[in-house]
């Protein structure tokens, strides 16, 4: 305790540091603030919640703290921003002149951010327009009737306007606060969920004397061991040793030192879950016809053991196709010969780049059974008696995002610490970060 009291001394006695978390914890405040403003022409009394607990919607819910079920000015949170750079970060793997931009430095970067934020008010006018739809639908009640001849044109700005504004949020928090700020947004909204499901599943196991409150504990401590689970799988690597060859430059040796290449068991983060969930929630869209009820029921059920197979499945195949789209051997292996580096014992140029490629087969396969794990917990964990809110915490997209973003931003401080000759945060070893792009940087 008195080391942990040491080092808060230490993160507050360093200036830049101390406004980075002044800034992040301010900019989050005022996200949090805008979840609980509710749309124009809807009365906040009348609003029934529940409608998006499942499925794609749940997890819109979910990354928005709360604002999707709550018709707030913030509903679509920072989803488009995501959706659009995936969709760009996917262009710059399989579009040409997208890959042109990327190898021209910061003028490429902000051309590409540029196309992004385009393609984010596009992608919210649509989902805003989907949400009116909605809205419709699960709270028509709700909508004042004097002003539904306004509310899609104003909705939709509104909303259009939300998601600009967490947008910039976001930016603001990677430029002057801690992590990335698009990742941070959604782990904080994530995160505002957990109080109100904890004491849900509290009331729920008290109710049943001491023998519930036993079980409670229990699941604590399972919960406590598959964050720690997940922590090793997040910063899990395979390390390849590379040998860089001697140069003589006048009077100085350059080179000839032994490193490692780090290559990520789980290199594709949580895309493939969040992939696997938006496949798996497309049949739920045919629960109207009869001939395909069934169907839909099986889909629209997280613990259904037919659900938890096919999901899994999906998400390991989704790793392999994500992880051949991100990780280029053949880039690596060019890399490594123009700065005079090699492998021992394998020979540069296409047999370094096969021999990598092979490396990463191997530790992807069980880096994408842990995944699939991992995403079909809340499944067994609901199978077990536990609340459907609370569940979702015991893996999934949310609790990966979360363990993920709390890494990279404890990375940051540790850097900032070691710089200034402090300790780290840890006695022994290093806070690694996930260490790539992710939906939210993205997540």
């Amino acid at each position: 305790m008195k080391k942990f009291i040491q080092t808060l001394k230490n993160i507050w006695s360093i200036e830049e540091l101390r406004s980075k978390i002044l800034v992040t914890i301010t900019l989050i405040a005022v996200y949090r603030l805008g979840t609980h403003i509710v749309l124009p022409g809807i009365n906040p009394d009348l609003i029934t919640q529940g409608n998006s607990s499942g499925g794609i919607l749940g997890l819109i819910d979910a990354f928005a703290g709360g604002a999707f079920s709550q018709a707030s000015i913030l509903a679509l949170g920072i989803m488009p921003y995501i959706s659009a750079s995936i969709f760009i970060q996917l262009m710059t793997i399989l579009y040409p002149p997208f890959q042109k931009l990327q190898k021209e430095g910061d003028s490429g970067r902000k051309k590409i951010n540029q196309y992004t934020r385009y393609l984010t008010v596009l992608v919210t006018i649509l989902q805003a327009s989907a949400y009116v739809a909605f809205l419709n639908t699960t709270n028509g009640q709700a909508m004042i009737e004097s002003y539904k001849p306004y509310f899609w044109l104003s909705t939709t700005v509104v909303l259009t306007a939300g998601t600009l504004f967490v947008m910039w949020l976001g930016e603001k928090i990677t430029d002057k606060g801690l992590g990335n700020g698009s990742s941070v947004i959604i782990m904080v909204g994530i995160l505002a969920r957990l109080p109100q499901s904890l004491w849900q599943e509290w009331a729920a196991r008290s109710n049943r004397g001491g023998g519930g409150l036993l079980i409670f504990v229990i699941e604590i401590a399972i919960l406590v061991a598959i964050i720690m689970g997940l922590i090793i799988l997040i910063q899990g690597v395979r390390k390849v040793p590379v040998q860089y060859a001697k140069q003589i430059v006048g009077n100085r040796q350059f080179g000839g030192a032994r490193q490692f290449l780090p290559l990520k068991v789980n290199s594709a983060g949580v895309m493939p879950i969040i992939f696997a969930q938006a496949i798996m929630f497309l049949p739920t869209l045919l629960s109207n016809f009869d001939s395909t009820k069934g169907l839909a029921a099986v889909f629209g059920n997280h613990s259904n053991y037919w659900y938890m197979v096919i999901y899994a499945v999906m998400v390991i195949g989704f790793t392999f196709l994500y992880t051949a789209l991100i990780f280029n051997p053949k880039q690596i292996a060019d890399d490594l010969k123009r700065n005079n580096g090699f492998i021992p014992g394998v020979k540069p140029g296409q047999p370094t780049a096969d021999y990598i490629g092979a490396v990463m087969d191997k530790i992807t396969f069980p880096g994408a059974v842990l995944l699939a794990l991992v995403g079909i917990l809340p499944g067994f964990a609901q199978r077990m008696g536990v609340q459907q809110s609370f569940s979702s915490f015991f893996g999934g997209t949310s609790l990966l995002i979360m363990v993920g973003v709390i890494l990279d931003t404890l990375q940051q401080i540790e850097t900032q610490l070691l710089m200034r000759q402090y300790d780290g945060l840890m006695k022994s070893g290093r806070i690694q970060g996930r260490q790539q792009v992710t939906p939210a940087s993205s997540m």
